[in-house]
């Protein structure tokens, strides 16, 4: 008998001719069997006493069942014993380090003509994996948008270096109808998944209600499988756009088993359809990615009458809740304390922003956008400045407290008289940093560091730096502390003549002058 059953249809004409008293031989080419194939089943009926009137009075599976009742190895005794084991088995390896041998060899310690490793594997393998059977996710439309990354990048190269740089691939799709979306991206930092999210929510003109994500670092603090913490800015963007964000459990494929497929059909149908290309910039990729995957999209699905485009246009868009009119701006956090000069510091730009005076020495938390920066403290809203990226400092007049208790004993005169009493150059330096423009409070912090600088370098450096400053306009505390540092100042200095001679006017202690080593 050949090695694959025949249909029980052509089973019970076998028995039906048999019944009739056709020979073997004639029931073979009557119905284009093979010739010992009707003698097996014959053999069958008489070996088992079955009835070929009730045989033929069942079922096709039924009928099966008694013909062919599986393999004869797990009908055996020691058969039986395996699986009763099955649950200890199953057990034991869910704990740590015990592995598959280990077991087998306590089960041929027990059972000495019991299975040999490779079929107390096998068995193991089958019963286990018959345990778990899978399941069909049903998707309500327009409710979940799947996202992901891809595991492969896709590269462009650098017309100036000829660099080959790879590219993160962002993927998504809506899993009622499977239509999907990918764009290439710098990074997976959380301003370029945030970036790529939004282009995606544009392209299907509408947000669903849940974002299934997996554990990003751009979007996911801290993974965890039943309570994952969420970045602070991808909550907002998601408050932003109305959806509700739930990442995938840890080391749950199935949780986001639609958009792992479509990742894996974006390999075939846009990655290798691309393979030959060379791209020079993230844009040039973004527009064949977007043709590849219209033409994925409007491709008529297996065994379904329509393609992903033609569901998604007639179930999920008409679902999507509306977009947001204004763009999404991205929110980072800051706690500073208001320093002295009525400004907190924002390390990011290297820019002051003031705030009132009364706040001086108070925590205060710091939220800025691409645009805006926006300082609260004792949970309000204390200024609102346009944000610079420049360094420097932003103040409003009525943030200033002139009159403040801080500054009755500071002033301009009182900077320039201590500037004074070490050298002229630095007086005459201080004098220029209250020329410029602005209110004077914002010059005081550089001054007291200029002083406190003074008092930690050579006199006569501090005094070549200061008059190197005032010819070369450098005004900021920074730039004069780089200079002492990268000791730019010594450039000049042959084509200058004596140093003695045009700078006579230091005065400090613990200068002696010529005359003290003159006898």
């Amino acid at each position: 008998m050949a090695g694959k059953v025949i249909n029980m249809s052509k089973v019970k004409q076998v028995l039906r001719l048999h019944a009739q008293g056709v020979s073997n031989r004639r029931i073979a080419l009557d119905l284009g069997l093979y010739k010992g194939t009707g003698n097996n089943y014959v053999r069958k009926i008489k070996n088992h006493g079955y009835g070929i009137d009730e045989l033929l009075a069942l079922d096709d599976p039924v009928l099966e069942g008694k013909l062919f009742a599986g393999n004869p190895a797990y009908k055996e005794a020691r058969f039986e014993e395996f699986k009763s084991k099955i649950a200890y088995f199953e057990k034991e390896l869910g704990r740590p380090h015990v592995t598959r041998y280990l077991l087998w060899q306590e089960y041929r310690q027990e059972h000495p003509e019991g299975y040999g490793y490779s079929q107390f594997c096998f068995h193991l393998g089958q019963i286990l994996s018959a345990r778990k059977p899978g399941s069909i996710l049903e998707h309500n439309p327009g409710e979940k948008l799947f996202v992901d990354f891809a595991g492969d990048t896709f590269p462009y190269t650098d017309r100036t270096t000829g660099e080959v740089i790879q590219t993160q691939v962002f993927a998504a799709c809506l899993p009622c109808s499977n239509y999907a979306f990918i764009m290439a991206v710098p990074s997976q930092r959380t301003d370029d998944f945030l970036h790529a999210l939004a282009c995606c929510l544009s392209h299907l003109g509408g947000s669903p209600g849940i974002v299934v994500t997996d554990n990003l670092k751009g979007a996911v603090i801290k993974a965890d499988r039943y309570e994952p913490r969420l970045n602070r800015i991808m909550e907002d963007f998601a408050n932003h756009y109305g959806f509700a964000v739930i990442p995938a459990r840890v080391k749950r494929p199935c949780d986001k088993a639609a958009i792992e497929n479509e990742v894996k059909i974006a390999y075939r149908r846009v990655y290798a359809k691309l393979r030959n290309h060379t791209f020079f910039s993230i844009d040039e990729i973004n527009r064949a990615f977007a043709e590849k995957m219209r033409e994925h999209n409007q491709t008529r699905q297996q065994q379904k009458e329509y393609c992903r485009e033609e569901k998604f246009l007639a179930d999920e868009k008409p679902l999507l809740g509306e977009l947001p009119k204004n763009a999404f701006e991205v929110k980072y956090y800051a706690s500073l304390t208001v320093n002295d000069n009525n400004c907190v510091y924002l390390g990011r730009d290297k820019h002051h922003y003031s705030v009132p005076y009364r706040h001086i020495g108070e925590k205060a938390e710091v939220i800025y956008t691409r645009s805006l920066v926006r300082i609260y403290a004792g949970g309000e809203c204390v200024a609102t400045h346009v944000r610079s990226i420049r360094p420097g400092y932003t103040t409003e007049k009525e943030h200033m407290g002139s009159n403040h208790n801080f500054y009755k004993n500071r002033s301009p005169e009182f900077y320039i008289r201590q500037a004074a009493k070490r050298s002229d150059t630095l007086a005459e330096l201080f004098s220029a940093f209250f020329e410029s423009p602005g209110l004077p409070e914002i010059q005081y912090r550089k001054c007291d560091g200029l002083l406190s600088l003074g008092r930690k370098t050579d006199p006569v450096v501090f005094e070549r730096v200061c008059r190197y400053a005032l010819d070369n306009d450098i005004l900021s505390y920074q730039s004069i502390k780089r200079v002492i540092d990268s000791r730019v100042y010594l450039l000049d200095m042959a084509q200058e003549g004596s140093w003695e001679d045009k700078h006579k006017n230091i005065r400090h202690i613990n200068i002696r002058g010529k005359k003290y080593y003159t006898g």
